[in-house]
């Protein structure tokens, strides 16, 4: 089930402190209104009665979607209880077929859960981003952009169309701007399969951490 706590917080413009609702667990079965309300991230937010600033509330959560056989565990200050992680790793190995995954942040949750809904493997989606990362990085990044634009995270947006007519879109920042970039099926295809030749590229049971860093760590 859900667990829904109170905790007080200070308004990020005035100081004042306020309490705010927090989720300590978000059972999607028990909650189903609450997964809109994380894709769209508006869960995280609250507004002061103070000054009327709205603010990102930063805490643990652990999403959890029976249907999907999904859980995220967001983390944000990147610590995790090891002898929690194992209990409920076992336990879900029990029920069979669930993937586990850990993030430090409200907008990596967001994503788990929509490429989650579109049906798509995120270890795959990962390749996917650094490929096209590297091809836009050859043929229409111009040198003054370089940096900023390795240093940026591309996060997948959205999946339109059907078969193999289907476009997967990622967005990014750059200039300031946030921008987008579609990749045909072929591209999420080719990757799959290169995941499919190298099975030791897949990450290990537990809550893992799929992200850019960790692939780059499978690629060196």
């Amino acid at each position: 089930m859900s667990i829904i706590n109170e905790a007080l917080a200070p308004c990020s413009k005035c100081g004042q402190q306020n309490k705010v609702v927090i989720y300590k667990s978000i059972n999607i079965a028990d909650n189903p209104e609450l997964k809109d309300r994380v894709k769209d991230g508006n869960l995280f937010l609250w507004e002061c009665p103070h000054c009327g600033q709205v603010n990102l509330a930063k805490y643990e959560t652990l999403y959890h979607d029976p249907a999907a056989k999904l859980m995220v565990w967001l983390i944000p200050e990147g610590e995790i209880s090891e002898t929690q992680m194992k209990a409920i790793t076992m336990h879900t190995k029990a029920m069979g077929g669930y993937t586990l995954r850990r993030v430090n942040d409200m907008g990596s949750l967001m994503e788990k859960v929509l490429i989650n809904e579109a049906g798509l493997d995120d270890v795959v989606l990962e390749m996917c981003k650094f490929v096209t990362k590297m091809e836009m990085l050859q043929k229409s990044v111009g040198a003054e952009q370089k940096e900023e634009f390795l240093a940026s995270t591309f996060h997948f947006y959205r999946s339109e169309g059907e078969g193999d007519e289907r476009i997967l879109t990622f967005m990014y920042g750059l200039d300031g701007q946030m921008l987008g970039v579609n990749i045909g099926w072929n591209v999420y295809q080719d990757c799959a399969g290169i995941l499919e030749r190298n099975p030791q590229m897949r990450p290990e049971d537990g809550f893992s951490k799929v992200d850019a860093d960790w692939l780059s760590s499978k690629l060196a």
